[in-house]
């Protein structure tokens, strides 16, 4: 089964886990100094939110799957796309090791669909010592069919 993600870049991390807490009648099910997430049944999603210098707003959408099968099932929905698919295999991000495919809408909103793999310490590759390419929506300079960080500058990625 499948579950909607949104991902939105908040000033105020304490506010804003307040404010969805009350929102969503649920505490964050990982909190960390810079990032919430909720696993919600009700509706059920996968709501993260996260500090990190990104422009406040919208960071992503996307859609989380169970296992590697419903994966390849929504990469070949995105290869009848008309525009490119980002693949990122055992990626590192938001305190995930996932498997993942990127694509944007017409209107320029990221959408990843991934396969969690495990849980990590840090937010992503960056913050692992590694190459930070594969943090969250993918930087314009690491991939060629670029995907926008929705709201940030030019030149900007999302882990700050």
């Amino acid at each position: 089964m499948k579950r909607l993600h949104v991902h939105v870049a908040v000033d105020d991390l304490a506010a804003s886990i307040q404010f969805y807490s009350t929102m969503f009648a649920a505490e964050p099910t990982v909190t960390k100094t810079d990032y919430a997430k909720w696993m919600l049944d009700d509706p059920r999603v996968n709501f993260a939110i996260s500090a990190r210098g990104a422009a406040p707003g919208l960071n992503h959408l996307g859609v989380q799957v169970e296992n590697a099968d419903e994966l390849a099932e929504m990469n070949a929905r995105l290869q009848k796309l008309e525009g490119d698919v980002v693949e990122e295999m055992g990626t590192t991000c938001c305190y995930a090791k996932s498997d993942k495919y990127w694509a944007t809408d017409p209107t320029g909103i990221a959408w990843e669909t991934y396969h969690t793999l495990d849980s990590i310490p840090v937010f992503g590759a960056a913050d692992a010592g590694e190459s930070a390419g594969g943090c969250c929506v993918p930087e314009p300079a690491a991939v060629s069919s670029c995907i926008p960080v929705v709201g940030a500058p030019a030149k900007s990625g999302c882990c700050g």
